[in-house]
């Protein structure tokens, strides 16, 4: 099956240019130029991903990430945010708010399609049906679904996939290399910067409320998931 991407971005050439490459390699792309046009196409029809300027006009890539998060139709749409080197503070937010990934310009083109595929290929994990539970936390892969005391969370789906990771590991610690290689599919560390795996761990941490304490921070090293609470 062909995947959509929608490509928002304000730059008539970088536009092109990024559908070109994503043309080739198979994908199927819609463009936007700006923010409003960006949410008007994805009601139209929610696209597989999308790539996502955060300098647009009229309603900048930050605020219309957040409104597609908040969104139950589009709240687990991979997003990719395109940034300038500079712009490390938006990165942060914008992976906080719920991007999956983020490329700084200027970028190569055949490094975004290598993102693209990889954020799909682990935006959807099918490699394991049965549910995994430890404390008050259960996930259930088949059914994309999270509760805590019973209770549903809403997981973005690397948020899903990263705590999946950790679940299925409890009591092991798991290297920030290993969770760049399993969960966002680079085979390098030096590949994306930690920080990435960082900002996502906070922010489940978050979102699980009393069992976010069971997510422990092994220093110089990186995370276990507690199968007792500490």
């Amino acid at each position: 099956m062909v995947r959509e991407v929608l490509v928002v971005e304000d730059e008539p050439d970088i536009r092109r240019l990024v559908v070109l490459h994503l043309e080739r390699d198979g994908f199927r792309c819609r463009t936007a130029a700006n923010g409003p046009d960006a949410l008007r196409e994805v009601k139209a029809a929610v696209p597989d991903l999308i790539i996502l300027d955060l300098m647009l006009p009229e309603l900048d890539g930050l605020e219309v990430c957040r409104r597609l998060r908040r969104d139950a139709a589009t709240a687990a749409v991979p997003i990719i945010m395109l940034t300038a080197k500079s712009d490390e503070v938006d990165r942060v937010v914008g992976l906080e708010i719920g991007a999956d990934d983020y490329v700084a310009k200027p970028f190569s083109p055949k490094e975004l399609v290598a993102r693209v595929r990889a954020v799909l290929r682990r935006s959807r994990p099918d490699h394991a049906t049965r549910v995994v539970s430890v404390g008050p936390v259960a996930l259930d892969p088949a059914r994309h679904a999270v509760t805590l005391h019973g209770q549903a969370v809403e997981l973005t789906p690397k948020e899903f996939v990263l705590l999946q990771t950790l679940l299925e590991a409890a009591g092991r610690v798991l290297s920030r290399e290993y969770l760049l290689n399993h969960v966002w599919g680079y085979a390098r560390a030096d590949e994306i910067e930690s920080r990435t795996v960082d900002v996502h761990v906070r922010r489940l941490r978050a979102k699980l409320g009393d069992a976010g304490s069971r997510i422990a921070t092994v220093k110089s090293v990186g995370y276990r998931f507690e199968a007792e609470p500490a």
